[in-house]
């Protein structure tokens, strides 16, 4: 069987081969492992395989000797200036009290031919507690000390413990899982730095581009939550309207005097605040959405379904990657292992929200639109979209809505007018691009489908020439844009919504 594990272990020499000695002593096979002095000189990963028996007495021996890391311990950051007096020994005896309080030193200075030539200066990382307290007391009773600086949130952690710090950053996102979890997630992030080492990049922009998702995500909810809209007048009956939030997917919205269609939800995160945004522009009732109609699988695009009662549309591979949590399923992607990680992360830090009904467009029924099969139809007043199946360049499953007769192409993520993109959102996009290197699991295929879409396109706005309309293509990042000499143009006016 295969089992992890995070060894914490002491930055001296023979502590890697104390470790990997007990693995062989129990018979354990070592797959993976990562240490890297650079992101933090004691945390090791471990995965090995071995029999349950045998795992439990290597985690017990690595217990024993105090390298097995089962929790993460919030550590505070104390900086303060000691009055050492100037005789042999009075640093020994001064670091003998701080060891004995585990302290970790990550800051000492002193040169006694300063101004103050009794001076010294520490920094120590502390586990939180009565500890701090203990040590500050006795440091009193026998020195004259003087407090810089002293942290109690874990921010000021120098990187002798990235990833104690990393984790209570996580924890502000994330709230207060088990530690279990936390060491999981740490793990699995762990390994996804690892492999994009291998592919080149720094591990450290890996844990920051992990983070800084999160904390965007986090930081564009509530007073800071936005969003560009656009509205179009469909027939007498049917308006249109697109709203692109702060981060992520486009929504869309078509509203007839009825009742209401929904084209993808955007973030779980964001749902209180589009649900605000929505009331602002006459929707203010959900009951009056008749059907959710879901793109793909990608959190940004159907993460909020499940805070609404509609029944809710999708393809049945869109379905099996919600279940297994892996964006990469049905796919040859050769980043599958990235595609795994960023799926998990992605839903944990924007709060996905899986609907319970759910209802599979059907299999093609013969009939196409260009190189697209046709697997159903969505209806709103007295429009009707045509479903079309994509070729699984972007995702599995992904699909397009298309009416000719209206000119309106929903082109999910693989029509994007990327010009429209704001410069905080291309950012926001750029750290998904990064932690999976593509966000296409078939980049072939992709090309193929943005193709043939535009093509469709074209076709629609060649029909629709003599009324003087074009094909609205309605990318799933962007703005709506239309051809204009085979280049995507924002159309019509784009108006921003503040809270």
């Amino acid at each position: 069987m295969k089992f992890s594990f995070i060894a914490h272990m002491p930055d001296t020499p023979g502590s890697l081969h104390r470790a990997a000695e007990i693995i062989k002593k129990y018979d354990g096979n070592i797959n993976r492992i990562q240490f890297d002095r650079r992101i933090d000189p004691g945390t090791v990963f471990y995965e090995i395989t071995a029999s349950e028996e045998s795992y439990k007495k290597i985690t017990q021996d690595l217990e024993q000797m105090g390298y097995l890391q089962t929790s993460i311990k919030p550590q505070s950051f104390l900086k303060f200036c000691v009055c050492l007096p100037h005789r042999p020994g009075a640093l020994y005896e001064f670091l003998s009290l701080t060891t004995s309080a585990d302290a970790n030193i990550s800051f000492l200075d002193f040169d006694d031919k300063r101004r103050h030539p009794d001076r010294l200066t520490v920094s120590l990382n502390l586990e939180q507690g009565a500890v701090v307290d203990r040590l500050l007391n006795l440091l009193k009773s026998i020195y004259r000390i003087e407090i810089i600086e002293y942290d109690t949130t874990g921010k000021q952690l120098d990187d002798t413990v990235f990833y104690v710090r990393y984790a209570q950053a996580i924890r502000e996102l994330i709230g207060e899982y088990e530690d279990a979890f936390l060491l999981s997630f740490l793990a699995d992030t762990n390994r996804i730095a690892q492999e994009l080492m291998d592919r080149g990049c720094d591990p450290k922009k890996v844990f920051e581009s992990v983070l800084l998702t999160g904390q965007t995500l986090k930081a564009t909810t509530g007073k800071n939550f936005y969003a560009d809209v656009q509205k179009f007048r469909i027939n007498d009956n049917t308006s249109l309207f697109c709203f692109q939030v702060p981060c992520g997917g486009n929504i869309f919205l078509l509203k007839s005097r009825e009742n209401l269609l929904m084209i993808d939800t955007g973030y779980g995160i964001y749902h209180p605040d589009i649900m605000v945004m929505l009331s602002r522009y006459g929707m203010s009732d959900p009951d009056k959405i008749s059907c959710i109609a879901i793109t793909h699988a990608d959190a940004d695009h159907c993460g909020a379904a499940g805070f609404f009662a509609a029944p809710v549309l999708m393809h049945k591979s869109t379905l099996e990657i919600i279940r297994t949590n892996n964006r990469a399923y049905g796919s040859r992607s050769d980043h599958s292992s990235l595609d795994e990680f960023y799926t998990r992360m992605i839903n944990l830090f924007s709060r996905f929200n899986i609907p319970e009904e759910i209802e599979c467009f059907s299999a093609p029924d013969g009939t196409a639109r260009g190189i697209f099969p046709v697997i159903g139809l969505v209806s709103i007043g007295d429009i009707e979209l045509e479903v079309l199946e994509g070729l699984g360049g972007h995702t599995a499953g992904q699909v397009f809505l298309y009416s000719r007769t209206y000119g309106l192409l929903f082109a999910a993520d693989s029509v994007i007018n990327f010009a429209s993109l704001s410069r905080e959102r291309a950012d926001y996009s750029s750290l998904a691009a990064f932690l999976v290197t593509s966000v296409n699991v078939d980049s072939d295929m992709a090309k193929k489908e943005r193709k043939g879409l535009l093509e469709l396109a074209q076709d629609t706005d060649n029909e629709l020439v003599s009324s003087g309309k074009h094909c609205l293509i309605c990318g799933g990042h962007g703005a709506v844009s239309v051809l204009d000499d085979g280049k995507l143009v924002a159309c019509g006016k784009i108006e921003r919504y503040i809270p």
